[in-house]
């Protein structure tokens, strides 16, 4: 072989020793960026679900106290109403009752008799 040849070969073999060596070495840090990537990740993913957990939270509060303020309202608006038809049924009643007591007593059904 002529020296060029050799000298050829032994930067061939060179070459190749020295990619094989930095290949590793990249790789390496390629898989430590991966790393801290996937970790700042997951540190914003945690950081998303607590603050959303919180919002969350705050607005089931709001919403149990609105609902608790429109039941009371609603339980307030049926008992007077409640209330209101429960007189005017006593009131029908307690005028029926006097239109039977006057039929059956025999005095005439007219607007004098019923009080």
């Amino acid at each position: 072989m002529t020296r060029t040849k050799i000298a050829g070969v032994a930067f061939a073999v060179a070459l190749s020793l020295g990619v094989s060596y930095a290949q590793p070495v990249q790789v390496g840090q390629d898989l430590k960026n991966a790393g801290h990537d996937t970790a700042d990740a997951s540190k914003t993913v945690a950081h998303d679900t607590a603050h959303g957990t919180k919002v969350a939270a705050r607005d089931t509060e709001h919403g149990t106290k609105v609902a608790t303020r429109d039941t009371e309202h609603g339980t307030k608006v049926a008992a007077h109403k409640t209330a209101h038809v429960a007189r005017r049924g006593a009131h029908k009643t307690a005028h029926g009752t006097r239109r039977a007591v006057h039929k059956v007593e025999g005095k005439p059904d007219t607007p004098a008799n019923n009080h």
